[in-house]
């Protein structure tokens, strides 16, 4: 259910803005939605699972809230993230 140390290490590196960049909304974003969509992969099977699935509301509603801060600092880099990570907005 939780990402390997090389796909986070690859994610950083592709969605970070300089090299080491942990911190920024874009990295924490593309993590997060890492997550969410092994954890929408474990609910095919495991559909009674619901502390995972509280835990899944928990991490959407922490995408949504960085989401709105990068779309209120700069939307250029919203856009960008939203259509590299195949999100709807």
């Amino acid at each position: 259910m939780s990402i390997t140390a090389e796909r986070k290490e690859a994610l950083i590196k592709e969605h970070g803005r300089e090299k080491g960049d942990t911190g920024s909304p874009e990295v924490q974003v593309a993590i997060i939605t890492e997550r969410i969509n092994n954890l929408t992969g474990h609910f095919k099977d495991n559909h009674k699972d619901n502390h995972s699935r509280r835990g899944l509301l928990m991490m959407v509603n922490k995408r949504r809230s960085l989401l709105d801060y990068l779309k209120k600092k700069d939307e250029g880099r919203y856009t960008d993230l939203i259509a590299k990570l195949g999100l709807r907005k």
